[in-house]
């Protein structure tokens, strides 16, 4: 079958057909999302080599149950053991032992199929189109930070950063009541946070603010420090970026402040997917082009341009189709 690879670079590869063990399900995937993750697979990050990409939404072929055969389904990327004391507490997306589709030790879904332990799928409501489905995984980390963080309705939030996390963040934390304003740099990724009833700004033109929640989703160093001058004292920063390298930190500020610094991940599919259904978030203003899995080289190339939104793969498309 065909699959989008990476090993001294990116291609497309013919590559064995996935074989499903017990517990797993085979997916025929739909639609899968280029995430900013693929790309620093691509520079580096992880140490990865194999089959790229996390976020989809696919048809099961095949599982122990057949109930979920047939079934439109997203899955959790996390592939847990189930048995250790993070599994058995519900924390299987911290079991020291997981393997992290297209990230860590598994086969990601820039593919035409691709195995997933079935306890890790999630029916997709008929109603709601693959489009929005397959972004059910970063959704599900934007309202990671709801659950953590479990803000009152009407307190002031601020998301920095205007990538697809930040812009999906913004909307979920809008979706929960929360006066909402987003800074970043592209007028045009502004445009889609006021649509959604946010409040966009360009960075230097958001005065030191006194924020009850700010999230970090840069993916730069410098905006972790920004952020945090725009937190109220007793305040939350929640940080969803990673960086590379050493980074400095005023750990003076956090503590003569007592700012709580969160670090958020990977959240619910549940809560993602019940907002996909009721319409209170609406992701597909993100996205910038669908693509045939055939031309997957190209998409990552243009996922990685500066300013680029989400561009997704069709392993049922041809190329030109």
């Amino acid at each position: 079958m065909r699959a989008l690879v990476f090993d001294s670079g990116i291609r497309l590869a013919d590559v064995d057909e996935p074989r499903r063990g017990a517990n797993d399900a085979l997916l025929r995937v739909r639609l899968a999302g280029i995430c900013n993750t693929d790309l620093e697979i691509t520079r580096g990050y992880m140490d990865f080599r194999g089959t790229l990409g996390h976020e989809l939404v696919a048809d099961v072929l095949e599982a122990d149950d057949d109930a979920w055969v047939g079934a439109r389904v997203c899955a959790e990327i996390n592939f847990a053991c189930g048995e250790c004391p993070s599994c058995e507490a519900g924390l299987g997306r911290h079991c020291p032992t997981r393997r992290v589709m297209g990230i860590l030790g598994a086969p990601g879904c820039f593919a035409e199929r691709v195995v997933v332990p079935q306890a890790n799928l999630h029916r997709v409501p008929d109603h709601v189109r693959d489009e929005a489905a397959v972004f059910a995984e970063p959704l599900a980390a934007a309202f990671e930070v709801v659950e953590q963080v479990e803000p009152s309705i009407g307190e002031r939030a601020l998301v920095v950063g205007d990538g697809k996390l930040g812009l999906l963040c913004a909307m979920v934390l809008k979706s929960e009541g929360l006066a909402t304003t987003l800074v970043g740099r592209h007028a045009r990724k502004r445009a889609i946070a006021e649509a959604s009833g946010v409040h966009a700004f360009a960075p230097e033109l958001l005065q030191e603010g006194d924020f009850d929640l700010v999230v970090e989703a840069t993916g730069q160093a410098s905006g972790l420090s920004w952020s945090m001058e725009r937190v109220r004292p007793r305040g939350t920063l929640a940080l969803k970026s990673t960086f590379h390298g050493d980074l400095k930190l005023d750990t003076a500020k956090l503590v003569i402040d007592e700012i709580t610094l969160l670090g958020s991940r990977c959240g619910s599919f549940e809560r993602a997917l019940a907002a996909l259904s009721a319409g209170t978030v609406d992701p597909t203003p993100l996205i910038d082009a669908v693509h045939p899995l055939s031309d997957g080289v190209e998409a990552m190339a243009r996922a990685s341009a500066h300013g680029s939104l989400k561009h997704l793969l069709d392993a049922r498309l041809e190329v030109g189709a």
